[in-house]
């Protein structure tokens, strides 16, 4: 998806010859292995993981190097829950392409599901090396610190989340837990209650 650009160069598998036959070049390999995930990827934008599985498997065995095939397997059995098999996906994309931005965050992501909020706060910090102020990993370290109720950096990734702009029904979300870290909201409390001050 994003920042695939060191994708091993496997030229053992046929992707279309450049003009005049020459060898493809790097961003001419790169641009196949993106359009033969496409079909998966639209099947799985559609909510068909099932059937997008089915697909990207056949991409993935057709070009055991396409980072994509594998980052979209993995976001697929994500969608499925299926942690340890979108885990594998996403770990495979990134052997393929450790600079797999996407990869590492929805290793993340997976990994955080799993219970292994440290293990996924290093995939979040490592992806921001990657891109100082990528919005999808400080939304992961944002969550991952707060699971493990650390409220001081969980608020602090939140807010710079926050300053990306994400759409609204994430933005509401993200301020629905800074206020849960800030005390102004209990969980479990109805608001419709009126307290006893007496």
């Amino acid at each position: 998806m994003q920042d695939a650009d060191d994708a091993r160069d496997d030229d053992s598998v046929a992707l279309p010859q450049a003009a005049g036959g020459a060898e493809p070049t790097k961003d001419e390999r790169d641009a196949a292995r993106w359009e033969a995930c496409e079909e998966g990827i639209e099947t799985l934008r559609e909510g068909d993981a099932t059937a997008a599985i089915a697909i990207l498997e056949a991409v993935a065995k057709a070009d055991p190097s396409n980072p994509y095939a594998f980052h979209f397997l993995g976001a697929a059995h994500y969608e499925r829950e299926a942690w340890d098999k979108a885990l594998a996906g996403y770990l495979q994309a990134l052997q393929l392409s450790p600079q797999y931005l996407g990869a590492r965050v929805g290793a993340g992501q997976t990994l955080r599901m799993m219970g292994h909020a440290d293990r996924a706060i290093r995939m979040g910090k490592m992806a921001l090396m990657l891109r100082r102020d990528d919005p999808d990993a400080l939304f992961l370290l944002g969550l991952c610190y707060y699971q493990l109720g650390e409220r001081k950096p969980a608020y602090g990734f939140l807010q710079r989340f926050l300053a990306t702009g994400p759409e609204a029904e994430v933005r509401l979300e993200v301020e629905g837990l800074l206020n849960l870290i800030r005390g102004e909201v209990f969980p479990g409390s109805d608001d419709g209650d009126e307290r006893d001050d007496d």
